[in-house]
């Protein structure tokens, strides 16, 4: 009987303590395993504590345009101002996109543009290599034989799709508004080199090397698979590894990139719906019921994010197996990216690695700023027509300094 009473507190004991127990091992992330489950769970273990000298900083400091977020080092939620009003996030938008695309594919892994083959019928088709270049094109149609009668088929997304929704015109004209194709020269940074540049390129080296031949080159909508039925691939070039091509997206916010490979992770060349993304972020169970994503790089003036669910899914992303490459591909204040000018040789200089986010009437700020070693989750994000970066900046410099609320 005794032993029976005895069995039974232990098991009470254990029901009891083991949340605690859990949460312990998660905050010091102990057993890497665990981390892993926890990244996939479907819900949070971040708690709120109120912080009053860090809620007065941002009282003092900030107007109704800013909202931010604070996240101590063992995941606590310390300080919030606005943190549940909807903004758009501007290049923050990336932080989210590129550790999905991170979630789909190696590190190593590449994007591939291809020649195809069937009988006469020749197949170009990309997957949006951000670095594809003129040179690339000559080594991939150099496999192309002599024939009375050569059909080229150059295969691309439909010209409705080439920019996600809320792109504006006017960012559209600018190199950092280039349309976002599968088959694209530089990032089609050149408006001069665009899909129908290649078209003639194309055109004119098969017409030069093969002067005797009938040469009918046209573009194929890439939703039409069939087209490529019993093609076989004959020639391919492969770009630089996925992690590089992160690196790019978030240290130096490249939207070509940001959206080719979120296209490719998620399967939609094909349309310009970006919800695959939000179902992500819900299922690991993350606030994103009053948010709205409209695009993979921020550009559009159609998303909408709250600073809360930044640092919350910062912090969560804290436990991914892939964190400290994702980390790696931010911006590092006084090293590298958008960030390596600010706080050169200072005490702030490789502290912080985090995402700038830059459009008309917006400026964002967030990412981990490292204290003695242990990382702060920050995220500050002002609308506004009269937007202060130098506040923002300020802001990150007193949280360094500010004595840190356990």
């Amino acid at each position: 009987m005794i032993k029976r009473i005895y069995s039974f507190f232990l098991i009470v004991l254990v029901l009891v303590t083991s949340p605690f127990f859990i949460r312990y091992l998660l905050i010091n992330q102990k057993i890497s395993i665990l981390n892993s489950i926890y990244f996939n769970f479907p819900g949070i273990i971040t708690k709120n504590k109120t912080c009053p000298t860090y809620d007065a900083l941002l009282n003092k400091t900030l107007d109704s345009s800013f909202s931010v977020s604070i996240i101590n080092k063992n995941g606590t939620l310390i300080s919030s101002y606005n943190g549940e009003l909807q903004r758009l996030p501007a290049s923050n938008q990336k932080l989210f996109s590129s550790a999905y695309v991170l979630s789909k594919y190696k590190l190593n892994n590449n994007l591939k543009t291809s020649l195809l083959k069937n009988k006469n019928n020749y197949f170009l088709i990309g997957q949006g290599d951000p670095d594809l270049n003129y040179q690339d094109i000559i080594n991939l149609i150099s496999n192309v034989e002599e024939n009375k009668s050569i059909n080229f088929n150059i295969v691309e997304i439909d010209s409705n799709l080439y920019w996600p929704k809320g792109w504006t015109n006017t960012d559209k004209l600018y190199e950092y508004g280039s349309p976002i194709t599968s088959l694209a020269i530089e990032s089609n940074h050149n408006k001069n080199d665009d899909i129908y540049a290649l078209k003639n390129f194309i055109n004119n080296y098969l017409n030069n090397k093969f002067l005797n031949s009938n040469i009918d080159i046209k573009f194929v909508d890439s939703e039409k698979q069939f087209y490529l039925k019993d093609a076989k691939e004959i020639n391919k070039i492969y770009s630089n590894p996925i992690f590089s091509l992160l690196t790019l997206t978030n240290s130096e916010s490249h939207n070509f990139t940001a959206e080719s490979l979120f296209k490719n992770a998620s399967s939609t060349w094909n349309d310009n719906d970006y919800i695959k993304l939000k179902i992500w972020l819900k299922n690991k169970g993350l606030p994103v019921k009053n948010t709205f994503f409209a695009d993979a790089s921020g550009l559009s003036r159609k998303n909408k994010i709250t600073t809360k669910l930044v640092v919350l899914f910062l912090d969560k992303m804290r436990y991914s197996r892939n964190f400290n490459a994702y980390q790696s591909t931010l911006s590092i204040t006084g090293v590298r990216g958008t960030l390596s000018k600010r706080f050169v040789n200072t005490e702030l200089s490789g502290k912080f690695f985090g995402k700038t986010g830059t459009l008309s009437d917006v400026f964002a700020l967030s990412g981990f700023l490292y204290k003695n070693q242990k990382p702060m989750i920050i995220s500050i994000i002002q609308n506004s027509s009269n937007i202060d970066k130098e506040k923002a900046f300020k802001l990150l410099r007193d949280l360094y300094y500010m004595k840190s609320c356990k």
